[in-house]
């Protein structure tokens, strides 16, 4: 699975800990969920953070939804949960690893 190189075009935002986004750990850095989408800090301006490809979670048994512990994420047309500075999405009968 490789992350695209993105820029969000006029990003004026400036996400941190107390933005009001939702903070995701993701591997060596933060994402933050905005208006559906996750942004990152990369080289002086905000990069979408999207995952290209598609990697399953194997051996993922736990099952993600309301009241399961993790944080639930929007991100485009379905919800992500953040686990273990992962963000996992139901797909086909597996999860997802974004």
């Amino acid at each position: 699975m490789t992350t695209l190189h993105q820029e969000h075009p006029t990003h004026e935002h400036t996400h941190g800990p107390a933005c009001g986004h939702t903070r995701v750990p993701h591997g060596d850095h933060v994402d933050y969920a905005h208006d559906g989408h996750l942004h990152r800090e990369h080289a002086g301006h905000w990069d979408e953070c999207e995952a290209g490809g598609h990697s399953a979670h194997e051996g993922h048994e736990h099952q993600h939804g309301d009241g399961c512990g993790h944080p639930a994420v929007t991100h485009g047309d379905h919800v992500d949960y953040v686990h273990d500075g992962h963000r996992h999405a139901a797909h086909d009968g597996h999860w997802d690893d974004h």
